[in-house]
């Protein structure tokens, strides 16, 4: 789990302002820390079945914000991916 440390730099990492601490970005920024900590965590515990289904519905959530953001703003949207090392999907 994240504590307030680690929290707190990953909203300074993501933030717009100073005050910011709930624009997508910062969400973005959290789901994306937290789903990496289920990741390492279901590797160790296969079976943990209740921590998979709250990663998938994190997942799904992340990439809901992300298409939110792709529709406000492309340059914001490309920066987020950038700093979390997600990959960009791919259109046909």
């Amino acid at each position: 789990m994240l504590d307030k440390e680690k929290k707190k730099k990953i909203i300074e990492k993501y933030r717009l302002n100073d005050s910011d601490t709930g624009s997508l970005d910062v969400q973005i920024g959290l789901l994306s820390e937290r789903i990496n900590y289920l990741l390492s965590h279901l590797k160790e515990h296969p079976k943990d079945l209740h921590s998979k289904r709250g990663l998938l519905t994190m997942v799904a959530k992340r990439r809901k914000l992300l298409n939110l953001l792709k529709k406000e703003d492309k340059k914001r949207y490309e920066q987020v991916i950038k700093k979390t090392g997600l990959k960009k999907k791919v259109k046909d």
